[in-house]
């Protein structure tokens, strides 16, 4: 059950607030971000911004003045002199848009994978079909365990996070079939070596390491995939890419 420092819905049309939806298995999209620090910061904030502005031209529910609205509706809902460590979502359908802030807990070194047979609907965008997903993560810690997302005997992305894999000194990534997340195209412009490659589940025992990367966890080490005995050869890659999502939470501006 998630907890909420704050939750509010807001019709779209005329930005008065009604009873609070999450909006989960609408057709719509959201973002999650990190707030953190106070004054605060959001992590990538213009980049989360622009994008979900794109992801609501796809999904055919562009209103008039959206971005503007979304700039105005989140002014009122963040405290410039309050200290957090949240994660801040804004979720929109064709008629509402829902701005709820809940606990970002860090994960743990001893972070499991478990694997499980779903696929997101449309992965490419951050779209609100998520109850499958959802009711996998309800029954987990997750600070400690997170679920792979596999179909047709491969793996793309995690009910949060995506996912690198590392095998002598190369980071692979999936081809396709997943979200491109915001923090993952940063680390993917520092790096500049990302290999892509189906990644099957069978292949899964030959990687050194798998890392997690997205606005909820940061960057994240899974230490164990106990359905396949799979257990975690190095933390060489994970220390690399946390060094420089680091550097981004050091340069991050204050929230206006």
């Amino acid at each position: 059950m998630v907890t909420y420092l704050s939750k509010k819905s807001y019709q779209l049309k005329d930005l008065n607030e009604i009873k609070f939806k999450d909006l989960w298995n609408d057709h719509g999209v959201f973002t999650t971000m990190w707030i953190y620090d106070s004054p605060p910061k959001i992590l990538f904030f213009k980049e989360h911004i622009n994008n979900l502005v794109k992801s609501i031209k796809a999904y055919n529910i562009l209103k008039p003045f959206i971005k503007r609205n979304i700039l105005k509706l989140l002014k009122k809902n963040i405290n410039t002199k309050k200290k957090y460590n949240h994660l801040l979502r804004i979720a929109l359908n064709k008629d509402t848009i829902s701005i709820s802030l809940r606990k970002r807990y860090k994960p743990k070194l001893n972070l499991n994978l478990k694997l499980v047979s779903l696929k997101r609907q449309k992965p490419e965008f951050k779209n609100l079909k998520y109850k499958e997903i959802l009711k996998h993560l309800s029954k987990l810690d997750n600070s400690k365990t997170d679920i792979g997302l596999c179909s047709n005997k491969k793996i793309f992305e995690t009910g949060t996070s995506n996912l690198l894999f590392v095998k002598k000194n190369k980071i692979y990534s999936p081809v396709n079939k997943f979200y491109n997340g915001i923090t993952l195209k940063f680390l993917k412009a520092k790096i500049k070596r990302i290999i892509k490659k189906d990644i099957s589940i069978d292949s899964l025992k030959i990687y050194d390491e798998i890392i997690l990367i997205g606005s909820g966890k940061g960057v994240a080490s899974v230490k164990t995939i106990n359905q396949i005995k799979w257990k975690r050869k190095s933390l060489k890659f994970y220390k690399i890419l946390t060094k420089h999502y680091q550097s981004a939470i050091n340069k991050c501006s204050n929230y206006k």
